[in-house]
């Protein structure tokens, strides 16, 4: 019987962890149908006054990047803000060709009038964290936004981010990605449809009731001096970002989502490269939650509401365990539940455990309709899109479990780029 209570534990735990992570979904859907109620000031800025505008570094992160550089610089360009006052970074660790066609086209470029500079490294130390830790020491301006290679910002993004700054608590603005090429084949759907849910439910859910949220990697832009304050960018996770974000908000920095600014972005189109993505944000998600939780729990500035969302925050990619937990084993529990009869009222009380379900189905369901319509094909759609969407959840969950699992232990992995292949659209 020794085993069998191993196995009921175990279960048990798992199914708690994941109706505790759904409940906080559902709080976080509550925050945000309140959200929506209240308007937003947006901040005036007088961008006719040239005294009054501030200095901006475009830092663009890049490694290998041979299919979208042109894209990308092309595009950074054309973002609509006053030459003298803005400075673009390439952090250029490339190892391929793309390294003399990139410094050709910054060479065009600069000779057009825009000041753009191509910086290399000698080694890949720190990976994107080490490059743009780098940059930051060179960078001229205050305000410092960060666009990953397949990030394509809409021309007037600067415009519409930085007068969030004239509130000088704010450290961080962060805008929602979009998605180039959501339709081009179930993965890209399964994809924009999960990372839809992080910026629309948990993100602005959190976010408007002062809970800690996290800076996304690209498409935001920071206070110089917050990211100098918070202890700089370290490399010793494989999100860094996270990382950065918790410890600028527990020095009481405020961040700034703006749901109503889309980033367009291209999202990987191979199996493998989603894949890659996945472990990687796992895995560093396991490394943050070992480094940030205590560090979270001890602090006496932030309430015990956010200290729990933060907690699930940082557990997020754990879930993956204990849905793979429970995947493997529901079998020998169907064993357990027949060969003793006298826990019956056991498997009754788990059944309610069921519901975890039934409400990330509702929370989801709220986010699809705001972009689809709430019509009976919407929610058909939703309904086929949803079940593809765990269905693909659960025959990624042993690989995302794996990196848990060395998020949790601390073995060090090298990060890997996410390959791009300048995808526009099906």
């Amino acid at each position: 019987m020794l085993l069998e209570t191993i196995i009921i534990c175990v279960y048990s735990i798992a199914l708690i962890l994941i109706f505790m992570y759904a409940l906080a979904q559902l709080n976080l859907l509550f925050n945000y149908i309140k959200s929506q109620k209240n308007t937003q000031n947006i901040p005036e800025f007088d961008f006719s006054n040239t005294d009054e505008i501030p200095y901006v570094t475009i830092q663009l992160p890049v490694f290998n990047e041979i299919y979208v550089m042109d894209r990308l610089l092309k595009n950074i360009v054309l973002i609509d803000y006053p030459k003298d006052k803005l400075e673009i970074q390439v952090l250029d660790d490339s190892t391929d060709e793309s390294v003399e066609s990139t410094a050709t086209l910054i060479e065009v470029l600069q000779k057009e009038g825009f000041d753009i500079q191509h910086i290399q490294r000698t080694n890949r130390k720190g990976f994107k964290a080490g490059a743009l830790k780098e940059g930051l020491v060179k960078a001229k301006g205050e305000y410092i936004a960060i666009f990953d290679a397949d990030f394509l910002p809409q021309s007037d993004w600067l415009k519409r981010t930085i007068p969030f700054f004239s509130d000088e608590s704010v450290g961080v603005v962060q805008t929602r990605w979009g998605h180039i090429n959501r339709d081009y084949s179930v993965l890209t759907k399964i994809q924009a449809f999960a990372l839809d849910a992080h910026f629309t439910l948990e993100q602005v859910g959190r976010n408007s009731k002062g809970h800690f949220i996290n800076f996304n990697g690209t498409a935001g832009v920071w206070r110089k001096t917050c990211i100098i304050d918070a202890g700089n960018w370290e490399g010793d996770t494989l999100t860094e970002d996270l990382d950065l974000s918790y410890r600028a908000q527990l020095k009481n920095w405020k961040f700034k989502y703006l749901e109503d600014v889309e980033t367009p972005a291209e999202l990987p189109v191979a199996i493998s490269a989603a894949r890659s993505q996945q472990f990687r944000w796992n895995k560093g998600g396991a490394e943050n939650f070992q480094k940030m939780i205590r560090r979270v729990l001890k602090s006496k500035n932030i309430s015990a509401k956010t200290k729990l969302h933060s907690l699930l925050h940082l557990l997020n990619s754990t879930m993956f365990l204990n849905v793979l937990i429970v995947g493997i084993l529901s079998i020998p529990m169907l064993y357990i539940k027949n060969e003793y009869t006298h826990l019956k009222m056991y498997f009754y009380v788990m059944s309610f455990f069921v519901i975890s379900t039934l409400i990330f189905f509702i929370c989801y369901w709220f986010m699809y309709k705001k972009s689809h319509g709430s019509s009976l094909k919407s929610f058909v759609q939703y309904i086929a899109l949803f079940f593809t969407f765990f269905s693909i959840a659960m025959g990624f969950s042993l690989h995302n479990s794996i990196a848990v699992l060395e998020g949790h232990f601390g073995k060090r992995s090298d990060f890997v780029r996410t390959p791009k292949f300048n995808i526009n659209k099906i």
